[in-house]
């Protein structure tokens, strides 16, 4: 009996987390219809509720934004969006952080989280995984050997860490994709287990 209570867990313990994930990504991106005119609404039109609808209309303006930020009129106007926030206080010391994390991280030009590394934390004889990121200019010149940036994110949230400088030789360079790092965070090391195991059939 209790094999088989497991064995149903397993089943239907990730299959429902994912539809609660994407359950919660549609209804959200969802929203975004709250900026059409009521009277233009899908749900008027049509009279009936198609869940997802969102996530299209969300695709289009992500998408449509990217196509005119690639050419030179794209370009000015985000610069005068750019110019504008810069002038207000409070909202401009936000909107620069968040920029400059997002640029970094979803550049394909940054060389930040681009590798994994091997790091000693939370003491000498531990190890951890974690990101290369970018080292100051001011930062490099005091320090005398060279060193490298790096994130240690917590487990299972990746979103949190721990932000250090340490000498790149006391670093140990993995031949590892920053998605698989970040899976193994996230589940615990249980996913990197799981992918490595020889299945066993359930008796």
């Amino acid at each position: 009996m209790k094999k088989y209570l497991i064995t149903g867990l397993l089943v239907w313990v990730p299959l429902g987390i994912t539809l609660w994930v994407l359950n919660f990504t549609i209804s959200t991106l969802d929203q975004s219809l709250l900026v059409i005119p009521a009277a233009l609404q899908p749900d008027v039109l049509l009279g009936v509720h198609i869940p997802g609808l969102g996530v299209i209309l969300t695709f289009a303006v992500v998408l449509t934004t990217g196509v005119l930020a690639r050419n030179v009129f794209g370009q000015r106007l985000l610069h005068w969006g750019d110019t504008a926030l810069a002038r207000i206080p409070f909202v401009s010391s936000i909107y620069k952080g968040v920029k400059q994390v997002s640029d970094t991280l979803l550049s394909s030009n940054g060389t930040s989280f681009r590798k994994v590394l091997l790091v000693r934390y939370p003491h000498p004889q531990a190890w951890s995984l974690a990101f290369q990121t970018n080292v100051p200019g001011e930062v490099s010149r005091l320090l005398d050997d060279e060193h490298v940036a790096v994130f240690i994110p917590t487990t299972p949230s990746p979103v949190n860490g721990f932000y250090f400088f340490v000498p790149k030789a006391e670093t140990i360079e993995l031949d590892m994709s920053v998605d698989a790092a970040l899976r193994s965070i996230v589940s615990m090391g249980v996913v990197a287990a799981a992918e490595t195991a020889v299945p066993n059939q359930i008796s």
